[in-house]
């Protein structure tokens, strides 16, 4: 089971980004799919999450309304929109997937991929 994370990069402070994490080797029915980021000298922290039918969507509160996560289940493919980035959004950034939203929203995962950097300049 591979998630593969890309689209991560520079951006100025006010940009946007859009990452994509590809699925391969199983799908992701019944399972919720989310994004994760770590910056230097933090703890890896949740930002969002998506049910696999796209019906629930769950954000960490420092990212509500700036980023929209969706996924394209025909496709296995989970993104993140991120709008209005600030400096505080730098971080490597990381897909997951879990059955539960309680072990998400706790940090926690039974599928990772590798991480995509992104980097907000002010």
């Amino acid at each position: 089971v591979q998630l593969q994370a890309c689209g991560g990069g520079l951006v100025q402070a006010g940009g946007s980004l859009r990452l994509t994490c590809a699925a391969s080797g199983r799908t992701f029915v019944g399972y919720y799919m989310g994004w994760f980021r770590q910056a230097p000298g933090r703890e890896r922290e949740f930002v969002a999450a998506i049910w696999w039918s796209g019906s629930g969507t769950y954000y960490a509160d420092s990212v509500e309304g700036r980023f929209t996560i969706s996924r394209d289940n025909a496709k296995n493919t989970l993104y993140l929109h991120m709008n209005s980035l600030k400096p505080e959004d730098t971080a490597v950034y990381y897909c997951a997937a879990d059955r539960r939203i309680t072990r998400m929203t706790g940090h926690r995962a039974d599928f990772w991929g590798q991480g995509t950097q992104v980097t907000v300049s002010s």
